[in-house]
């Protein structure tokens, strides 16, 4: 079930195995992303989250928007 979380938490939860996954638009996530960030945008993210993620292992998603 999605929730948000905080950084402190975010850091937790990655450093026991989480994926993190940055849904920014490409031109973005190439110009700056979080390291170690898995990158799948958004519009891709029902057909290649299947590929690229294990179910086994929480995920968190992200996306910084400046509006």
């Amino acid at each position: 079930m999605p929730r948000e979380i905080r950084r402190e938490e975010v850091r937790k939860v990655v450093a026991s195995g989480a994926q993190l996954v940055e849904v920014l638009p490409s031109p973005e996530y190439e110009e700056d992303h979080l390291p170690g960030a898995i990158h799948i945008p958004l519009r891709k993210i029902d057909s290649q989250g299947v590929e690229l993620l294990d179910r086994k292992r929480a995920v968190i998603v992200y996306c910084w928007d400046t509006a």
